[in-house]
């Protein structure tokens, strides 16, 4: 399948959803961390393929506002995965002149995994390659009503001007504002729904559904997704 993408028609952005870990775990009798830790394997793999493909953007869901809901046993895991992440990777990601960025508050988790993706931010800053953006206590809806609150407070300083409020104007108060809207989204584990994931930005994003598990995904499986979406027609709402 790689020798029939076309390179100069690669998406720009693309997000995906890192589902199916827990179930993989499951099927294996094992427990749900261990599922997570399989899945940071395949986020390396990708990361790396979608670097070597010269795509630009690459959003991935690590963790929802919703999220909080699991166990706190499986949380701590999650975040401690995290910080064992950036601090093995960390230097081979920016050998690979890829960028760091996050999505979401941030702040309000752990202050070990807070600290380390400040300072893992930071040391690739200026990296010109992948840009690999992590979502980390994110939801689409939290997002966009912080937005507005931010909107309400810049009016109190600064009355917004309503003939400048268009469909571009709320984006760039959007945690989302420095990057370009996806133009696919991936998402494995036999679900077929956004979970909370890039909802105003996904406007005209192609999606592509697969029923296997996240640990399982393969650059492979990536390249489906790549030469089918490089087999659509995009028509934005047009008739071409």
């Amino acid at each position: 399948m790689l020798d029939q993408l076309d390179r100069e028609y690669m998406p720009t952005h693309v997000g995906i959803i890192m589902d199916g870990n827990g179930r993989w775990a499951k099927k294996r009798m094992m427990p749900r961390n261990f599922g997570h830790k399989q899945g940071v394997e395949t986020l390396k793999k990708i990361t790396e393929e979608c670097s070597n493909l010269g795509i630009k953007y690459l959003t991935v869901y690590a963790f929802s506002t919703e999220n909080w809901k699991r166990s706190g046993l499986e949380i701590s895991g999650i975040m401690n995965l995290l910080v064992d992440y950036l601090a093995k990777e960390l230097r081979n990601l920016h050998e690979k002149n890829v960028k760091l960025m996050t999505i979401g508050d941030i702040e309000k988790l752990p202050k070990a995994a807070y600290n380390k993706l400040v300072e893992s931010k930071e040391f690739t800053k200026d990296n010109t390659g992948l840009v690999l953006t992590v979502a980390l206590n994110y939801g689409s809806r939290r997002d966009i009503s912080h937005a507005i609150k931010k909107i309400i407070l810049s009016d109190r300083e600064s009355p917004i001007d309503l003939d400048k409020v268009d469909d571009t104007f709320l984006r760039d108060f959007l945690d989302t504002a420095f990057l370009p809207d996806p133009d696919l989204i991936i998402r494995p584990s036999g679900e077929q729904r956004l979970s909370n994931f890039l909802m105003w930005e996904a406007a005209y994003t192609e999606f592509w559904y697969s029923d296997i598990n996240w640990p399982d995904f393969k650059k492979e499986d990536l390249h489906r997704a790549l030469h089918d979406f490089q087999n659509r027609n995009r028509r934005y709402g047009g008739t071409k």
